[in-house]
């Protein structure tokens, strides 16, 4: 299994504080959001992928210098211009001759947990999964990856954005892909798959093939706003296994 990080975005509603640093490599007490998941999966990955733009690959490639780290540029340079995260996951599968199972992740969340135990998950799944959590408030729901969950755990549909929310189940950006199923990711593009969202590819992917969703073992922390990530410098504790 290897890791690929999705690290290509903008971060504008951080700015200033992101208009000339990527936030994936903000810090959170004394470590860098990177290091804090790198660190977390350690040996589990064969190897790790960062995707990024232009703008900011430089700063990744300072940062990753001397570690088992393959940072890829996606070649945009602005916002207006970012490729998605769906056709990131593709450039990078093919720009990195990727050929294995994959973990898929934002670059831009901590959690007070493991991945680990996700990635045990899935692997004994045999299958593509997800991770879910609960979300009660409904107009959250409308801004995230809503999922229906059918026996074992089973993904029945997922909706980005939807207007009616089926479920009160969201979806993270931590994604497992067998590597059967990313070979899936050309004709998601073509049948009209929606590539700003990583969860896009879910929506798609559960159509095609048996995927199955984790419920999360405990709390992410989406650093969106300059508000948010001043909370989180203060309040984050680490992770539990």
């Amino acid at each position: 299994m290897k890791c690929l990080i999705l690290a290509a975005g903008y971060a504008t509603r951080l700015y200033p504080l992101t208009e000339n640093y990527p936030k994936p490599l903000l810090e959170v007490k004394g470590k860098t959001i990177l290091d804090w998941l790198i660190e977390d999966i350690g040996s589990l990955a064969d190897e790790f992928i960062v995707v990024t733009n232009h703008k900011f690959a430089q700063h990744f490639e300072k940062w990753a210098y001397g570690q088992n780290i393959r940072i890829v540029d996606d070649g945009t340079c602005t916002n207006d211009t970012r490729l998605g995260a769906v056709r990131d996951i593709q450039y990078a599968v093919e720009k990195a001759s990727l050929d294995d199972d994959l973990l898929i992740i934002a670059g831009d969340n901590l959690l007070d947990f493991s991945l680990k135990s996700f990635i045990r998950y899935a692997q004994e799944k045999r299958s593509s999964c997800t991770m879910r959590y609960r979300e009660d408030d409904m107009a959250r729901l409308r801004k995230s990856g809503v999922v229906t969950i059918g026996e074992d755990d089973r993904i029945l549909a997922m909706t980005e954005k939807p207007a009616e929310p089926e479920s009160h189940w969201c979806t993270p950006p931590f994604y497992y892909y067998r590597r059967e199923d990313l070979l899936k990711i050309p004709d998601a593009l073509q049948d009209g798959c929606g590539t700003d969202a990583p969860g896009s590819l879910v929506a798609w992917m559960c159509r095609h093939t048996v995927m199955y969703s984790m419920e999360m073992p405990g709390k992410r922390y989406d650093i969106g706003t300059l508000e948010s990530y001043q909370n989180i410098k203060t309040h984050y504790k680490g992770r539990t296994e």
